[in-house]
């Protein structure tokens, strides 16, 4: 057991609060950061101690650091609309400014993993890729322009100053605490505006958050891990079918009808382009990642991470997807 200090940002997140329940079980110490005026009820009575900071303004992160054994960075901005600014300012700039605070007041911290995406590869199917292929650092919209760019911002401190940060991947993530993409799935499907694009055959690369918190714990226990990438998905993938089924079954929603990929794909560009134009703040019916989402086969290796960690994804998506999916029954 440990009774080391650890900070995590995006504490009261979906994967913060899983981190800190997997890390206050392993005799971690939690330093739990919360932006002004947030909700901490997640983790309320778990004996954190509570910060309050914004780590868009640099001033704020030294304190954060400073006495801290690890850091797990979980806090980001999600999401497939929006100028690229807003999420630079979180997902790109926040990272700078906490590393580089680390850097300058706990540089012999022992571990400090940041958490990436999937979505840092490129726009397309995925057939097993490793850690070995190269991110897109362009990428397809502002969150993951975004990702990819904190991931050179870690590689440099890294390479500069030997810090010693560990890069998740993790995939499409579900679970107790999802604030984001399965509320939208619902929505979409109870009021009748979801479509399938495609057959649904092709695999997400699903992951349940608590086997992603296991993966995360790992990181900041293995030394192998030190300087390391690791894509983190659920062992199964499960194909659009089964995912949007499960879904539609558990809320009493009917499976939503269904389009072919080319002329899904076909919209996409002028759907975006008209809604830049009218100055739309919700996205299109159609966008890249929600194309993604919907029809691309996105399996990518995690043999890496079973190797140096010994990861093991215990929790199946039949397992994990009910404990997501219970604010939302009928």
């Amino acid at each position: 057991m440990s009774d080391k200090l650890m900070l995590v940002t995006g504490s009261t997140g979906m994967v913060g609060r899983h981190v800190v329940r997997s890390a206050l079980e392993k005799g971690f110490r939690i330093r739990a950061l919360v932006e002004p005026g947030e909700d901490t009820s997640p983790i309320e009575g778990l004996g954190c101690e509570f910060v309050t900071g914004d780590l868009t303004k640099p001033e704020t992160s030294p304190p954060l650091v400073q006495g801290v054994d690890v850091i797990v960075h979980t806090a980001g901005m999600v999401g497939d609309w929006g100028p690229l600014e807003d999420y630079k300012a979180i997902n790109q700039d926040a990272v700078e400014t906490l590393l580089e605070a680390v850097r300058q007041h706990n540089p012999s911290i022992e571990r400090f993993v940041h958490i990436s995406s999937l979505g840092v590869y490129r726009w397309g199917d995925h057939f097993g890729e490793d850690e070995t292929v190269p991110p897109d650092y362009v990428g397809y919209d502002g969150y993951t322009t975004t990702k990819a760019q904190a991931e050179l911002i870690c590689q440099r401190y890294i390479d500069e100053h030997n810090l010693p940060i560990v890069i998740i991947r993790p995939g499409f993530m579900y679970g107790e605490g999802d604030r984001h993409v399965l509320p939208r799935v619902v929505e979409t499907l109870r009021s009748g505006m979801m479509m399938m694009i495609g057959d649904g055959t092709k695999v997400l690369d699903n992951l349940y958050v608590g086997n992603l918190a296991d993966a995360v714990m790992l990181a900041v226990e293995k030394s192998a891990a030190i300087g390391q990438i690791y894509n983190i998905r659920d062992e199964r993938l499960v194909d659009r079918n089964e995912y949007i089924g499960t879904v539609c079954k558990a809320i009493g929603a009917r499976m939503p009808r269904r389009v072919p990929c080319w002329l899904a794909r076909r919209a996409i560009k002028p759907l975006a382009r008209i809604a830049r134009v009218i100055g739309k703040t919700t996205p299109p019916r159609v966008t890249k990642p929600r194309y993604k989402f919907m029809a691309l086969n996105l399996e990518y290796s995690i043999e890496k991470a079973k190797r140096d960690l010994g990861y093991v994804p215990k929790v199946d998506f039949q397992q994990g997807i009910p404990i997501a999916l219970e604010p939302y029954r009928t």
